[in-house]
């Protein structure tokens, strides 16, 4: 091919907020508007829920495999949350990079800093939040959490919010349309520019 036709290399565009905020709603919606992007497929150790399957929802691993999988530096990142551990897979993520697909992660700040130290210049950060913490209260009152889980929801926006300016965006879910529109308009710039056809002659200022 023609290095000045070469394809564009894909993106992940990893998605941040607090608790309440409406990440997973914006996540299921850009999804369905975008037969380019596809959702990242998480390891757990965690036992599978009703309705999910394995290499669809996640791909649920014993603990010892899990442990394998870290040692080999099978993951793009990895946490544990909750006694459960959590990670993305390298390889499928890096194959659908190399082929011009773009990958959707819906991660917390530390995920998307292992992310962006794993795969420099590949990863896009947005963070979503409310317009302030009275308003994220009010959602996790109205969607029926109990008083404990709500405490601890908000004491962990508060740290989540500590670091939303390591994130390229930060959008304000005040409006679930403008918000949407603000996400789609974020991944369609970010697939324009130039960094991603990594074969492209350098420009002059960075020769």
């Amino acid at each position: 091919m023609n290095r000045l036709l070469a394809r564009r290399r894909g993106l992940c565009l990893v998605l941040a907020a607090p608790s309440g905020a409406g990440k997973t709603s914006l996540s299921r919606a850009l999804l369905d508007g975008d037969a380019g992007l596809s959702l990242s497929v998480s390891a757990t150790t965690r036992a599978p829920r009703p309705g999910e399957r394995d290499g669809e929802h996640y791909f649920f691993k014993s603990d010892q495999q899990f442990a394998d999988l870290v040692a080999n530096h099978a993951f793009l990142e990895h946490a544990t949350v909750f006694g459960r551990s959590y990670g993305t897979p390298r390889a499928s993520v890096e194959q659908s990079l190399t082929a011009g697909r773009d990958v959707l992660f819906d991660i917390d700040w530390q995920g998307f800093r292992q992310l962006r130290d794993a795969l420099p210049g590949d990863v896009v950060g947005v963070f979503i939040r409310t317009p302030s913490l009275a308003d994220l209260r009010d959602r996790l009152i109205a969607r029926g959490d109990d008083p404990a889980n709500i405490a601890r929801r908000m004491a962990e926006a508060e740290t989540e919010l500590a670091h939303q300016g390591e994130f390229n965006f930060i959008i304000e879910n005040h409006d679930f349309t403008e918000a949407l529109a603000d996400l789609r308009a974020i991944l369609r710039a970010s697939r324009l520019m130039t960094c991603r056809y990594a074969s492209l002659p350098a420009r002059p200022d960075r020769a």
